[in-house]
């Protein structure tokens, strides 16, 4: 029961840590405004561990590289201290567990991904019926700019409402369920 709640509490942690690292990277890849509190709340949540990694990990072509290295570098962190407390046999696994650990750790990112994309698409939705200009529209924008812009050209709106966040959302949780889980299965099933 112990193992449980141990566990429980470091996935949350390392996860939102991870959420955090892949919202400054897409704000900053995806040229969000940074003038609002989500974007400054990003920022003094990850600074602390963002700032020395600039030093080590450069930039490529205005991508902080710094912030998705270290998000897949938490994940890393976070398969091997959950297979340690399992009581996972490190000595006698092999070379293969190496690949195996980056390539979920790997999975984990882009399934964290899709999942930013899904709430910033859903909260974007429920808040232009609310209030659309909140503080944080920008950069809701900036990051589902990219998704929906490409299907609002095939999904026009019908009677002045537009769909193509449904059929976006859809389509993210579909790549989510069909493709990620079913390889992150297949992977620790290895464990």
């Amino acid at each position: 029961m112990l193992y449980t709640a141990f566990s429980f509490l470091i996935s949350t942690i390392l996860n939102i840590l991870t959420f955090v690292l892949l919202l400054r990277f897409f704000m900053q890849w995806l040229k969000a405004p940074f003038q609002n509190p989500l974007a400054q709340m990003t920022i003094a949540l990850s600074d602390f561990i963002v700032k020395p990694a600039r030093r080590w990990i450069p930039s490529y072509k205005k991508i902080d590289l710094s912030t998705l290295v270290l998000a897949l570098l938490v994940q890393i962190i976070l398969q091997f201290i959950l297979l340690s407390l399992r009581g996972f046999p490190f000595a006698v696994a092999g070379g293969a567990i190496w690949l195996n650990v980056l390539l979920v750790a790997g999975l984990a990112i882009i399934r964290m991904s899709l999942d930013l994309f899904f709430y910033a698409i859903l909260i974007e939705a429920l808040l232009s019926w609310v209030n659309p200009n909140t503080p944080i529209s920008g950069v809701l924008s900036a990051l589902t700019r990219p998704i929906l812009t490409p299907l609002r050209k095939w999904i026009p709106p019908v009677n002045g409402i537009d769909f193509s966040a449904l059929v976006a959302m859809i389509l993210l949780q579909m790549v989510n369920i069909a493709f990620i889980s079913y390889a992150q299965q297949s992977l620790n099933a290895v464990f």
